[in-house]
């Protein structure tokens, strides 16, 4: 049975009746929206290839394939199932098991949480770093669907996963004060494409691997289109002189964030007094102007364009500096430079919609694996999201989008090989199911 139905629950109703409850409805899911999930796996052939880069670590006769497994906990996830131990119940609901391509009532009930457990104990580090490029290859097939790209503009950044102490490459971090990994994401600064995520110990710098991570990115990208245009876009942690050379040395131009000093702070320090003075005439109004100079820190072999920000705001004065190859006037610059905050909007969808940080097993490798699953899932939500078209995209956040879409109610019925799904009537997210219907130019009865 999936849940107990010897005990119920009995409300009292204002009309003078009651409500008796039970968990005994049979072929029902909570989760009408699975199939598409399933439209949008499909299309990106996202779940098979990375099932196709976990190792086999079975012996004997094997019940669930490994891309069931995978599909299976991506589902979960992407359904708002985080924890593998959701798994114990939802192996028997009738549209997860036709989800992952097994007959609703008839066939064999999905893997129960040991069984994913030891899915996630199985990849090395090998077999982590093939499905962060199986992501990279999804991520180009996906790009290029419109043509040829203007440009790639990478925004790379960190972000903390709080975690338990006694984790393999869990430590305590001074600046975020807490136990946690330190994951690095690579998003499309254009797009809103994830990338790849890789997992990091927890008190590496933040510019730990990124040398790495954009070499292997950017040698994927020009093969694929040579003559587009790279650009990186990262904030002061980034600020390493072994990344500028390697930009200026691979023809990837960048625009990083530099800490502010003494020395920065007075060469900014005219160009405040005049907005500062300006925003005094104008009775304490807002004023912002963008400068230029041309700086070489103690630990670089040349000096480099700096852009700066001056401004006057009613708490007081505020000034930033970013470190940049690019050639536009300074302003540009800048505002190109500041359009990089919709990244943390994005990692914000993956932490919070996805539970990105969700990292609780003991092995760093498994939990670097789990990181890579809730990506998977952060790719099959934010599909369906792109497939609504920009002007839904822009205003719906993933966990709305999941709400409304995924999380319906419905009865199974299955006959021969058609299957019928009864969704609930008076559902919100009636709407959404059109606009893709539409989209996805299927047909209804």
């Amino acid at each position: 049975m999936v849940q107990s139905t010897k005990r119920g629950t009995q409300f009292p109703g204002r009309d003078g009746s009651s409500v008796h409850t039970a968990f005994d409805a049979g072929r029902i899911t909570s989760d009408g929206g699975l199939p598409w999930l399933v439209e949008a796996d499909d299309a990106l052939h996202l779940c098979a290839a990375l099932a196709a880069c976990v190792p086999e670590w079975r012996r004997g006769p094997v019940i669930h394939t490994r891309t069931t497994l995978v599909r299976q906990r991506v589902f979960q996830i992407a359904c708002g199932y985080a924890d593998q131990d959701d798994a114990d119940t939802l192996r028997f609901d009738p549209l997860l098991k036709w989800a992952c391509g097994r007959a609703p009532e008839q066939g064999r009930d999905l893997a129960s949480q040991p069984t994913l457990s030891r899915l996630e104990q199985a990849p090395d580090r090998r077999a982590l770093e093939a499905m962060a490029d199986a992501l990279v290859t999804i991520y180009l097939r996906a790009r290029g669907q419109s043509g040829v790209p203007r440009r790639i503009l990478i925004d790379i950044d960190g972000t903390d996963d709080p975690a338990h102490g006694a984790q393999e490459g869990v430590a305590y971090h001074g600046y975020y004060r807490h136990y946690m990994y330190h994951p690095l994401l690579v998003f499309d600064g254009d797009t809103g494409h994830l990338i790849t995520a890789v997992l990091r110990p927890g008190t590496v710098h933040a510019s730990r691997f990124v040398v790495l991570v954009l070499r292997r990115l950017v040698r994927r990208i020009r093969h694929q289109w040579p003559n587009v245009p790279i650009e990186l876009r990262a904030d002061a942690g980034f600020a390493i002189p072994r990344l500028f050379t390697w930009c200026e040395t691979h023809a990837v131009t960048y625009t990083i964030g530099l800490i502010p000093n003494p020395r920065l702070a007075g060469v900014a320090a005219p160009l405040l007094a005049e907005v500062q003075a300006e925003s005094s005439a104008m009775n304490g109004a807002k004023v912002r102007r963008v400068g230029e100079t041309t700086y070489q820190a103690g630990s670089w072999p040349q000096p480099r364009r700096v852009v700066f920000k001056a401004e006057a705001l009613a708490k007081g004065p505020n000034t930033r500096f970013v470190v940049t190859s690019r050639t536009g006037p300074p302003l540009e610059v800048y505002d190109d430079y500041v359009d990089r905050g919709q990244s943390e909007n994005w990692i914000k969808d993956f932490k919070l919609a996805l539970v990105g940080d969700r990292l609780s097993d003991h092995r760093f490798w498994a939990n670097a694996f789990r990181l890579l699953l809730h990506a998977a899932a952060y790719w099959l939500l934010d599909t369906l999201r792109r497939w609504l078209g920009p002007t839904t995209a822009a205003r719906i956040q993933l966990d709305t989008l999941r709400l409304r879409l995924i999380k319906i109610g419905g009865r199974v019925l299955a006959t021969g090989r058609r299957i019928r799904l009864r969704l609930c009537s008076a559902h919100p997210g009636e709407p959404l199911w059109e606009q893709l219907t539409a989209a996805r130019s299927l047909t209804g009865e």
